[in-house]
């Protein structure tokens, strides 16, 4: 996990549509980057869901919610319609934002050991510094979690 008060790593990925977003083009507002391992996974789609039941609060806060994972352009498409995600995902194939943020790690499933994202969170102020490193995070309190941190501050 990266460490809280440290540069954000730099990054340009596709969106849902396929046009080129970077967290540049954030400067100026919060940005709550959430990594999760796959579209359309129990644990990920609750995330989600989760993350667009709370969207309001984020945008009334005039903050940005940006979902990272390796699936593809086409497989953004179809999760953000299937459940009406409001915010931006970025499809990260080539691992560039995953390894850069270090939540590409070796995980252990019934005694299998795989690498893969583990689901974290990172809290980006307008400057582009990491506020808040949010590692292994809940899909079902995540958002509100972070909710409740900027209600706090």
């Amino acid at each position: 996990m990266l460490e809280t008060g440290t540069k954000a790593p730099e990054f340009t990925l596709p969106d849902k549509d396929g046009n080129p977003v970077s967290l540049s083009d954030f400067l100026g507002k919060k940005v709550v980057l959430y990594f999760y391992p796959k579209d359309n996974t129990p644990g990920c789609t609750r995330e989600a869901v989760a993350f667009a039941a709370a969207y309001e609060g984020f945008k009334v806060k005039n903050v940005a919610v940006i979902g990272i994972s390796k699936d593809s352009v086409a497989s953004h498409q179809k999760f953000a319609a299937k459940h009406d995600l409001p915010f931006v995902l970025l499809s990260d194939p080539e691992l560039q934002a995953i390894q850069a943020y270090d939540v590409w790690k070796e995980k252990k499933l019934y005694g299998k050991v795989s690498m893969g994202v583990v689901r974290s969170t990172y809290l980006i102020d307008e400057e582009g510094i990491i506020e808040k490193a949010m590692p292994k995070v809940k899909p079902d309190t995540n958002a509100g979690e972070i909710l409740a941190y900027l209600e706090n501050i």
